[in-house]
């Protein structure tokens, strides 16, 4: 039965938060669990992204929509897309006019939204939904009927997006915010859709003798990170400090199969662990 303890005229449940403030460092960090409950950890999260797909139209998208009608048939997913072009259009035009970062942060997530009911119409006669933002708590739903969500990549941050190290431009873009995604909601695993390969040590669109890391650790890619990066530096960041997620998998959609391949459990693309490999 839970105690409870009364004396300095307040009531208390006897616990190591009592009395203390949730600002406190020192009780934060005894607040650490091994005991996280992963609410979906048979769910793969699916980035798509804008730039690197979407903006190339048709040619691009319509080979990876038959590819996930097919893959979803046996493969819980959620697809997060980003906005691609048009967020940086957007953001160039809402620095010129000198909003705040978190007004700039609101409107990239509504570019990401014009993404998400374009895949959506798409997919409509395999079953999808665009999922409003936040909410989570319609996922089971979702599931349960046979519909694959398409949620919006930006942190649901808004206008409380918390100010940059460097500039106006939100520090928090859409890599990070799908792995939040996938973090808090405990999922299997965050496969990221890009037009490359995967993770380079240099700019493989800059340098012609890039070469591709099939698998690393965070340890080891945190040591020695690349100068050009294709996810947020941010989210390895993050992640260091992360308790649930433990592989990130970085695969070429320009190439038919690799998506399937990375939600069936291959090692294709650049797959990132936490923890030994």
């Amino acid at each position: 039965m839970t105690k409870l303890v009364s004396g300095d005229g307040r009531t208390h449940i006897e616990s190591l938060l009592m009395r203390e403030s949730l600002q406190d460092r020192e009780v934060l960090s005894k607040t650490d669990s091994g005991r996280d409950l992963q609410i979906f950890p048979d769910v793969s999260l699916v980035s798509i992204g804008g730039q690197s797909i979407f903006d190339r139209g048709k040619s691009a998208i319509l080979p990876l929509v038959e590819e996930l009608a097919v893959v979803k048939k046996r493969h819980k997913i959620v697809i997060g897309v980003g906005g691609g072009t048009r967020v940086r259009h957007t953001v160039s035009i809402a620095m010129d006019l000198g909003l705040p970062t978190g007004g700039i942060a609101q409107l990239v997530g509504a570019m990401e939204e014009l993404n998400a009911i374009l895949l959506n119409a798409l997919l409509a006669p395999h079953g999808s939904m665009p999922m409003q933002r936040e909410h989570f708590w319609d996922l089971p739903l979702y599931f349960f009927a046979g519909i694959t969500p398409i949620a919006i990549s930006v942190p649901p941050f808004h206008f409380w997006e918390p100010p940059p190290l460097d500039g106006a431009v939100p520090m928090h873009g859409s890599d990070f915010g799908l792995f939040q995604l996938a973090e808090v909601l405990g999922m299997k695993q965050l496969i990221f859709v890009k037009d490359e390969d995967g993770l380079y040590d240099k700019d493989p669109k800059k340098h012609t003798g890039a070469k591709l890391i099939p698998k690393i650790t965070l340890e080891e890619l945190i040591a020695n990170m690349p100068a050009e990066n294709i996810l947020d530096e941010e989210l390895y960041r993050t992640w260091s400090a992360a308790q649930n997620l433990t592989r990130i998998v970085i695969v070429n959609g320009l190439k038919p199969g690799q998506l399937t391949r990375a939600l069936d459990g291959e090692d294709v693309g650049t797959v990132i662990t936490k923890g030994s490999r």
